[in-house]
């Protein structure tokens, strides 16, 4: 499940051979949607463990293979791409790391993210730390997204990477913006569900919304959201984007899609009743530049 405490800020090997710059690109495009892990251009450290997805995510766009993840399960079903390696060790959960496992596997670094709720102090005695300050306040998720891009692409001798990752980022969303149709005329919402009586919407402060915005669309949801850029409400204020798009992101739990779909308040939405719902696959809300890719990369598919 979607991490509770990232509900306020507080809250909550390796190297591989160079490739042309035509398959680096196209390994870029393909590992937005899950196809696998982005192309190894340089060396970098060789073991590499990561506390949380946003890190993890990073970690792989610059095709690293991180020998321990935190949830990895969670990873595959909430975050999809650039795709987890199936060798990749399970470091068990992301509020608590086991961190006796973390001793044996003698990472040679470890990246976590900010404001997830963990001690620094308790992990960099196994190897040394970088923390993904995103959402600290000090600008938009996408730009922090680029900034902590290059700075960690120096901590892992990956600066060519880290600029090659930002480029084609931005170039996958100036190209999508280019062939955007239908979805450049009207409104959108995008939102999470986890039950069926309330929703997580996504706005100002968000990285999707960063998407949105140089993408050039207009997010149906003006209302107020927290440090981390959505809001979490009862299902029936979603009346408030009227027929504006509906955007679900997958995972919805089965059993809760079923109730959903029983919900007589759900069915007497203006959105559902014009039929302007859309489930698009999982994007990591809280992710980087992957993410961000990823998310106008589906987005183009509906529109």
């Amino acid at each position: 499940m979607v991490d509770k405490n990232r509900s306020g800020r507080r809250a909550g090997p390796y190297g591989a051979p160079r490739v042309t710059r035509r398959e680096c690109l196209g390994g870029l495009a393909a590992a937005w949607l899950g196809a696998g892990p982005l192309p190894a251009l340089a060396e970098g450290p060789a073991r590499i463990a990561c506390l949380e997805w946003t890190s993890a995510e990073m970690v792989i766009s610059f095709g690293i293979e991180p020998v321990a993840v935190a949830d990895t399960k969670g990873y595959r079903d909430w975050v999809v791409g650039p795709a987890l390696p199936t060798q990749t060790i399970d470091l068990g959960a992301r509020g608590e790391p086991n961190l006796e496992l973390l001793a044996e596997l003698k990472p040679d670094f470890i990246v976590g993210a900010y404001g997830y709720g963990l001690d620094e102090s308790a992990f960099a005695r196994f190897a040394p730390t970088f923390n993904v300050p995103f959402y600290d306040g000090t600008g938009t998720p996408y730009r922090q997204a680029e900034d902590v891009t290059r700075e960690l692409g120096l901590r892992l001798g990956r600066k060519a990477d880290a600029e090659r990752l930002i480029a084609q980022t931005a170039a996958t969303i100036a190209k999508v913006k280019r062939g955007l149709s239908g979805l450049a005329d009207e409104p959108l919402a995008v939102v999470s569900m986890f039950d069926d009586r309330h929703v997580r919407v996504y706005g100002k402060g968000s990285l999707l919304q960063d998407v949105l915005d140089r993408l050039g669309l207009v997010n149906a949801w003006t209302g107020e959201t927290n440090d981390w850029g959505f809001s979490s409400f009862g299902i029936e204020e979603l009346v408030a984007i009227g027929e504006a798009r509906l955007v679900s992101l997958d995972p919805i739990p089965p059993h809760i899609r079923i109730r959903i779909d029983q919900s007589s308040l759900w069915a007497n939405l203006p959105c559902v009743r014009a039929g302007k719902v859309t489930t698009i696959p999982p994007v990591w809300p809280f992710g980087g530049l992957a993410a961000a890719a990823r998310f106008a990369t589906l987005l183009a598919e509906i529109s």
